[in-house]
């Protein structure tokens, strides 16, 4: 099948083929005839399958026939970013550009003057995030009593970002006697309760099972620690012979963070995340574009947003949060029947959101080990104590000398190894040999015997006169005598 059997003007055909397509994807084959028809439409269709193509190709020659006014729009596409409707504008340039289609893009970051003042001139597409749109309705600035289609693109995204409230405050806006087209990945009860209250009849169209992932892409997991988790990224982008490629993470600060580390490694990168000004995402999606750079760290923010062929990885540095992200992340690449390679990095933490993900996908993630260093390692065997050899211990030099006493105080002992060893004092002379033999009483005895298990080598401290073992004698401390004290009356002494 080719485009001209679909029912498209000879205009457009030339400009889709100029654009490098012959043949329609599986969606645009089935939806263009169906919108051509003037019938609502209900698409369940994954990422990079070529919806956008799907109802902008057949929007653009029905929109061929009459004119617009002033502040009133002849159709409507929502999208849930800035980043999705500024592509679907790209797409209506390029396939519009035989046709004389004014178009205006209301979303956020752009000065609103210019888009009030386009819409002032009258315009034949308007695409708008739901925010700014109500935002410029409150205001008075456009009329939706003139719209004739009403396109809602990402259906499901609108539900996870909280739009559903304005998305059917805009639906009793419009005319009831509308044409409605409503696109989703996957299809939740709300998204279907949505459908059924302002669809009329639709016919529904599914190429694919919600939720699958491109089959064009290899997916694998990467088990890894937090810690390994950039040094295995680092390996991957010079290992795998990564053309172009796109590395998502769950947390702006990472997205930071992660950029500069690979330019310090020397690739060639940028980054985009819902910190930076509209002018600078554009400017920077631009750049990696015409491939000034290869590497794109993003946000969630540009998961949906960014359409460039080409690109042959993706890698999920952080595990998505949410199951349908996946699909979209992955979903970068593998367009328009190429193949591509989807890296997700999980640690145990991830463990769950990796279970949501296969259960929503209906896939086994295959398991990918770079290298052995920067798997998750393995819960380490308890080592055997008695295997292990014991910590030596510091003995001091009177541990050492009295290894050979058969029995110590162990209380003592750790009092030694403490104690610093000084050298021993010599032993207080005796000048009178029978004062030696003289009896000495038990308490001084044991004061001048070393006890077991102390260091012999400590110096002994020479004691002091104490009271004499007769207390009916009186001590030399309350007589008159000062001189030295003679050898015979030693001992009388106690020590």
């Amino acid at each position: 099948m080719t485009f001209a059997d679909l029912g498209l003007s000879d205009e457009l055909q030339r400009a889709v083929n100029e654009s490098g397509y012959t043949e329609p994807t599986p969606i645009q084959a089935s939806a263009i005839p169906s919108i051509l028809m003037g019938k609502d439409l209900v698409a369940v269709a994954q990422t990079g399958t070529g919806k956008t193509a799907a109802f902008v190709l057949p929007m653009i020659d029905i929109l061929g026939e009459g004119r617009s006014r002033a502040r009133m729009p002849r159709t409507l596409i929502l999208e849930p970013t800035r980043e999705l409707a500024a592509q679907v504008a790209e797409n209506f340039e390029k396939y519009g550009k035989y046709h004389k289609l004014s178009m205006a893009l209301l979303i956020g970051g752009v000065s609103m003057g210019d888009q009030t003042a386009a819409l002032e001139k009258g315009v034949d597409v308007l695409i708008a995030t739901p925010g700014r749109l109500m935002d410029l309705f409150g205001r008075g600035k456009i009329l939706l009593t003139g719209c004739s289609m009403l396109v809602i693109d990402e259906a499901d995204r609108m539900l996870d970002m909280g739009f559903i409230p304005d998305i059917e405050e805009i639906c009793t806006k419009l005319p009831k006697t509308r044409q409605t087209l409503l696109f989703s990945a996957t299809m939740p009860p709300p998204i279907k309760k949505l459908a059924d209250k302002f669809l009329a009849n639709p016919k529904t169209i599914e190429v694919a099972r919600p939720a699958t992932a491109n089959v064009n892409i290899k997916q694998w997991l990467v088990n890894v620690t937090a810690a390994k988790k950039r040094d295995v990224l680092m390996k991957l982008l010079r290992s795998e012979e990564v053309k172009t490629g796109i590395i998502f993470s769950n947390r702006k600060t990472t997205v930071r963070e992660l950029n500069k580390a690979l330019q310090r490694a020397g690739f060639a990168s940028s980054e985009i995340h819902g910190d930076m000004e509209q002018s600078q995402r554009i400017a920077e999606l631009d750049r990696f574009k015409k491939g000034e750079v290869n590497m794109l760290v993003a946000s969630d923010v540009a998961a949906r947003g960014i359409d460039i062929k080409g690109v042959s990885h993706v890698f999920n540095f952080d595990a998505p949060w949410h199951p349908d992200d996946y699909v979209h992340r992955i979903g970068r690449t593998g367009r328009a029947g190429a193949t591509g390679v989807a890296f997700t990095f999980a640690t145990p933490d991830d463990a769950e959101n990796i279970q949501n993900i296969e259960k929503l996908t209906g896939l086994k993630i295959e398991r990918y080990a770079p290298t052995e260093a920067a798997a998750v390692p393995e819960e380490a065997p308890v080592a055997d104590d008695s295997a292990a050899p014991a910590p030596k211990k510091r003995r001091s030099r009177s541990k050492a000398k009295s290894e050979t006493t058969p029995a110590t105080a162990s209380t003592q002992d750790a009092v030694d190894e403490a104690t610093p060893v000084v050298d021993a004092a010599p032993p207080v002379p005796v000048e009178d040999p029978e004062a030696e033999r003289a009896p000495v009483p038990e308490r001084a005895r044991r004061e001048r015997e070393p006890r077991r298990g102390r260091s012999q080598d400590r110096a002994v401290p020479v004691a002091q006169p104490i009271q004499p073992t007769e207390p009916d004698e009186p001590s030399f401390a309350d007589s008159d005598w000062n001189g030295p004290v003679p050898n015979f009356l030693l001992a009388r002494l106690t020590y």
